[in-house]
């Protein structure tokens, strides 16, 4: 078991954390990469391929080993989607959604009757879960959510609805199984309650499928309805009107994989470039000879490189179970997040013409890129964060 205490230097690992990456490289290069186009133009869910994810104890990677998970830590966590990510980062995005904020978030903050549960089926992937809290009105503002529950006899009654919500459908028509939902319990704005809703519930119901995308388009957005949703009370999830706590918790891993998604995306696209610019003659040369294209090479690798360090320094520092670690969290998505799409533009533009279409991958990185710099907080969101948490820092150590 990989514990919080155990740090992963990227050139020296851990025998764990390396025959992990080594295992999750080989999966990604076998299985996620050869069906990674053909989902983007369909924008469909690859189920079998995210069932054998959980075969290899992938989709359970943070859970407690009682629970059937693979009981590792944060750092594990960033390597599976730095891979995953360098393949496709479509299928990387569902992963995380199930993975991290709905899996990783029951893991940390549920009871161990929930958790015994729901958890084992969660791990396997026999069901597909998803975490609830962008409203259609309501994203960088997330406590300005209007979805509220109220008291019914044996439990709660859910109304309101959820919008961006990744694994919300798992098909055109089909709901995906498990979510954690954050709802209003009270009348301030720090009383959100989170709840466990599960297919099947009354008054539970797939809005609409979000189609025509940008980008990660492998991987499902929808919008979920809650029309007077019967939630018994065992589904709840900690406190009534103390979810404050377990929201910004799991916001801080949500954040460090997304970044390490970024790396995954950003070296692919130095490969990439790296390669055509080598074999590619003009003018009866290598483009590699070539002043503007060594610059794009040179500093996407500066930068990549840059980020791996803070993404990494960061996830040996997290213990999944802390609060208070935004600084970090925020700050990895914000560099990173714009340095991916910056690496993935330089590649197309490397590659010019070839670059543009969908031969060579990095058409496809760009698009799944710039996500990041929206999806789990934005980037102005980001900026207003680490200043107010910098404030009064007068010495940084």
């Amino acid at each position: 078991m990989a514990g919080a205490g155990n740090t992963l230097d990227i050139f020296n690992p851990t025998e764990e954390h390396a025959a992990l990456r080594d295992m999750v490289r080989d999966f990604a290069e076998r299985e996620v990469d050869p069906q990674a186009a053909e989902y983007d133009r369909t924008e469909a869910f690859n189920l079998d391929l995210f069932r054998k994810a959980g075969g290899l104890g992938l989709l359970g990677i943070t859970v407690d080993e009682r629970f059937e998970g693979s009981g590792m830590d944060a750092t594990a966590a960033v390597i599976a989607h730095e891979e995953l990510s360098a393949a496709d980062p479509g299928f990387t995005l569902a992963y995380l959604a199930h993975a991290m904020l709905c899996v990783n978030n029951l893991n940390q903050n549920g009871n161990d009757e929930q958790r015994a549960r729901l958890l084992p089926d969660l791990c396997s992937g026999r069901t597909v879960g998803g975490m609830c809290m962008s409203e259609p009105n309501a994203g960088t503002d997330v406590l300005g959510m209007k979805t509220a529950a109220t008291r019914i006899d044996g439990g709660w009654s859910i109304t309101g609805a959820k919008m961006w919500i990744t694994n919300g459908a798992i098909s055109d028509t089909e709901l995906g199984d498990v979510f954690l939902v954050y709802a209003r319990t009270g009348d301030t704005r720090q009383s959100v309650t989170l709840f466990i809703v599960e297919k099947g519930m009354e008054g539970f119901s797939l809005g609409q499928k979000i189609k025509d995308k940008l980008g990660m388009r492998a991987s499902t957005t929808a919008e979920l309805v809650f029309d007077d949703c019967k939630v018994p009370d065992r589904n709840v999830i900690g406190d009534v009107g103390g979810a404050m706590r377990s929201m910004m918790r799991n916001l801080e891993i949500e954040r460090l994989t997304l970044a390490a998604m970024s790396l995954g995306i950003a070296r692919r696209s130095i490969e990439i470039m790296n390669n055509y610019a080598s074999e590619r003659m003009s003018f009866g040369k290598p483009l590699t000879v070539f002043g503007q294209i060594q610059r794009h090479i040179a500093e996407s690798y500066a930068e990549w490189m840059a980020g791996r360090c803070y993404v990494y320094n960061t996830a040996n520092q997290l213990s999944l179970d802390s609060y208070g670690n935004r600084i970090d969290s925020d700050g990895v998505k914000l560099y990173c997040a714009a340095m991916a799409k910056n690496v993935a533009d330089r590649a197309i533009q490397v590659l010019g013409g070839y670059g543009y279409v969908g031969e060579y991958n990095v058409e496809r990185l760009w698009r799944d890129a710039k996500l990041l710099e929206i999806g789990g907080g934005t980037n102005e969101a980001h900026q207003k964060n680490m200043t107010r948490d910098l404030v009064g820092k007068r010495v940084l150590r």
